[in-house]
């Protein structure tokens, strides 16, 4: 059986973007359409698909620059970030287990862009908040625990250079725990980060809508300020 041309024939799948590219799939009458993975890996994501090619090329080096495997291991993960395989972050590590969906101790190349797709800048902020939760979220018991947050926080500062005061610190999970219950829930903190929008900066990578080869630092190129955090 052939196929029925579309608006879309004659281009490659690689130079659409996600919705054309599904488009190209869902108005053919071919009986079975030979797209890249790319196509499906990008949809419902906010990368084209163009993007997520680069994005392979990225994830590659990546997973193949201690043990060639092209999954990407914690010890790749933390190279990447510091180049330093010996340094270890709470928050690196924290990262690492949410991009490692499925729990097996490496980040596969679809966990790596749908979970890379939240720090994008068009991501929507209900996404961001929600991520950020499980950030923080470190022992997984569905509330963010004030000696958590205060973990957190202080791993961020160290990362970041900035010089807080211990007080400064409690202040701020003051601000979150409105309750007074010792814990962070859910609805706490959506308001809290919709208050105080810079515990979501390290959240969005702007130049994700312009990707390079250089993989994007979630720690050392955060723009949080002593101001931000005395606010």
């Amino acid at each position: 059986m052939g196929c029925v041309p579309t608006k879309h024939a004659g281009r490659s799948p690689h130079s659409l973007d996600t919705r054309e590219a599904v488009a190209l799939a869902s108005e053919t009458s071919c009986e079975k359409v030979d797209l890249p993975d790319f196509v499906n890996i990008a949809t419902g994501t906010a990368f084209t698909v163009s993007e997520v090619e680069a994005l392979h090329d990225l994830f590659r080096k990546i997973s193949n620059s201690i043990i060639k495997d092209n999954l990407i291991s914690k010890e790749e993960f933390h190279v990447a970030l510091f180049r330093n395989k010996t340094k270890q972050n709470l928050f690196v590590d924290r990262v690492f287990d949410l991009f490692d969906q499925k729990r097996n101790g490496v980040i596969e190349f679809g966990e790596f862009v749908r979970s890379l797709s939240v720090f994008h800048p068009d991501a929507p902020e209900e996404q961001k908040v929600a991520f950020a939760f499980k950030l923080y979220d470190l022992r997984q018991t569905g509330f963010i625990e004030r000696n958590e947050l205060k973990e957190m926080v202080l791993a961020l500062l160290d990362e970041s250079d900035l010089d807080i005061t211990a007080d400064a610190v409690e202040m701020i999970v003051d601000r979150a725990d409105t309750k007074g219950d010792g814990r962070i829930d859910q609805e706490e903190w959506t308001a809290f980060a919709k208050d105080n929008p810079y515990v979501l900066r390290n959240m969005t990578l702007p130049y994700l809508k312009d990707i390079t080869m250089v993989f994007p630092s979630f720690v050392v190129h955060s723009e949080i300020s002593e101001a931000d955090m005395a606010a």
